[in-house]
């Protein structure tokens, strides 16, 4: 009989694991062969704090110091840009008062990130105040707290059925059957099929898709100093990486929970967008690919007990902010979980338990 088994090898179930580890004996599964394989294996990895609802806002604030201190710290500088056509005034406005963006001049803009073509994109944004998130080193280091604590991590380990107990729940691996107090649920786009296993009713949560392209640099140029580049309404995105650059048309595309691909045409319409306004034109990708982002119908994310069984909680709906919101949504939980009282605001956390979704 295992306390706590977590359902999900991702940030969103090492980090829960982590932190749940403190209070009794956990057993993490994971069906893929390694932790993080699916969303969080295919992150744009950048850490803002003023990106997404205000309760994700809040969750990454209370991440801050974890990330910049814990272990040595996870981030380093990156920075923050958008860019936009005159046309494209209105949402620029919205983009840049929301984001706490400077306007910046030409001059400025293409000093910052060199292939920017101005005359096409002279509304410019920018500020400091995001930085990469090493998001190895983030999975790992709470991996290794599951383990210091005795617990244990099992991959290649796929969730067959869950029954409930007099005592919890019994698990089938295919392999073996495991004994569990408390089911925690961080299977990310498969959280609602656990949920109907378990015999809980699901959320409704929806995985949409997000492809990325990874391009050569441009010839005789280190993109590494420039920083993360936003169309407006975030059209589409662009990012150094280890010396090339990730471009994403910022698609969301509804999916059913899969281990997802790129859509050609669509990633050829981004891809577009992108060389609207660079200096930059796309002949070949190194690589592409796709990962499956799960929002809640509300897109905040879902954290705690479930209102009709405490005994089986949610880590779920990150929606694409796991890496950014990991130590504070993690903290949450077994903060809810103990019965202590969360350091988090008491609004925001209305916003993210699963009884705002139980009509």
């Amino acid at each position: 009989m295992t306390d706590f088994l977590v359902i999900g090898g991702g940030i969103a179930g090492v980090s829960v694991g982590a932190r749940l580890s403190h209070l009794g004996q956990v057993t993490l599964l994971e069906r893929e062969d390694a932790l993080a394989f699916h969303a969080s294996g295919r992150s744009a990895a950048l850490f803002e704090m003023r990106y997404g609802k205000p309760s994700t806002q809040a969750l990454s604030r209370a991440s801050a110091a974890h990330h910049r201190t814990a272990q040595g710290g996870v981030l380093t500088p990156r920075g923050l840009m958008l860019a936009a056509a005159t046309a494209d005034r209105d949402r620029f406005e919205a983009d840049i008062a929301a984001m706490g963006l400077d306007r910046i001049t030409a001059e400025e803009a293409r000093s910052l990130f060199p292939i920017l073509d101005t005359d096409a994109a002279p509304l410019v944004g920018y500020h400091d105040q995001a930085w990469d998130i090493d998001t190895d080193r983030l999975v790992q280091n709470f991996a290794a707290e599951i383990r210091a604590q005795g617990g244990t991590l099992r991959p290649r380990t796929e969730v067959r059925g869950i029954d409930r107990t007099a005592a919890g729940w019994r698990v089938d691996t295919g392999t073996d059957q495991l004994e569990a107090r408390v089911i925690v649920n961080a299977a990310g786009a498969w959280v609602d099929r656990v949920a109907q296993m378990a015999g809980v009713a699901p959320l409704g949560v929806q995985p949409r898709r997000r492809s990325m392209a990874r391009l050569p640099a441009p010839e005789g140029m280190d993109p590494a100093p420039w920083p993360m580049i936003f169309g407006p309404g975030e059209a589409w995105y662009a990012k150094p990486d280890a010396g090339a650059l990730i471009v994403s048309p910022a698609d969301e595309d509804p999916q059913p929970p899969m281990d997802a691909w790129a859509d050609d045409m669509v990633l050829a319409e981004g891809l577009a967008r992108f060389e609207a306004v660079m200096h930059y034109e796309v002949t070949r990708m190194l690589a592409n690919w796709a990962g499956l982002r799960t929002f809640a119908p509300d897109r905040q994310l879902v954290l705690g007990p479930d209102p009709d069984d405490p005994a089986f909680v949610w880590m779920a709906g990150q929606g694409g902010y796991g890496f950014q919101t990991a130590p504070a949504a993690s903290q949450l939980v077994a903060d809810l979980v103990a019965g202590r009282a969360p350091e988090i605001e008491a609004g925001i956390v209305a916003q993210l338990t699963p009884h705002r979704l139980r009509g």
